[in-house]
């Protein structure tokens, strides 16, 4: 009995863990560090948000706590210099928490002009959105956004389950 349930619980789990990327504790606790020294609002009081879109995707940062105006301005001003810095082939940043060799970060950074970085306000936070018609750097925005969800697995979640004006929110 015991034995039978045991398998059955394990073919339910083996499943589920199989599709959660794998990540290491100590890179998280790594880039959780730098990443205080890069982004100024409170990882533990916003979400990440890695949309893939079939035209790149969208990123976003939002509160947890829609009433928390000092959040919500700090992920507004820092994702409006990224996306400025982005547009430019800067992503100094997203280097200095990751690393170069963050997977889609080198063609991202050469991608001036065949790459659009639209930022957005939202109600409670920001969004950028990568946007272009380049297959190759469609498959590099969706390679960095597997690395940012992969390396802020504490705090990051994958789009899909969020939706406002088309682009996806808790």
């Amino acid at each position: 009995m015991h034995r039978s349930l045991l398998l059955a619980v394990l073919v339910l789990i083996v499943p589920m863990v199989q599709a959660i990327p794998p990540f290491d504790p100590a890179r998280l606790d790594e880039v959780q560090e730098r990443g205080s020294h890069v982004m100024p609002f409170d990882l533990e009081k916003t979400l990440h948000i890695f949309n893939k879109t079939d035209t790149g995707g969208i990123q976003q940062v939002i509160a947890k706590d829609v009433a928390d105006t000092e959040q919500i301005g700090l992920a507004r001003s820092h994702l409006a210099q990224l996306a400025a810095g982005f547009a430019k082939g800067d992503f100094s940043g997203p280097r200095r928490i990751h690393g170069d060799d963050m997977p889609g970060l080198k063609a991202l950074a050469s991608a001036a002009g065949t790459v659009s970085f639209v930022y957005r306000d939202l109600p409670n936070g920001a969004e950028i959105e990568y946007r272009t018609e380049d297959k190759q750097m469609i498959a590099a925005v969706h390679s960095y956004f597997d690395a940012q969800l992969s390396d802020h697995a504490r705090h990051a979640v994958p789009g899909g389950q969020h939706m406002h004006h088309g682009h996806r929110q808790p």
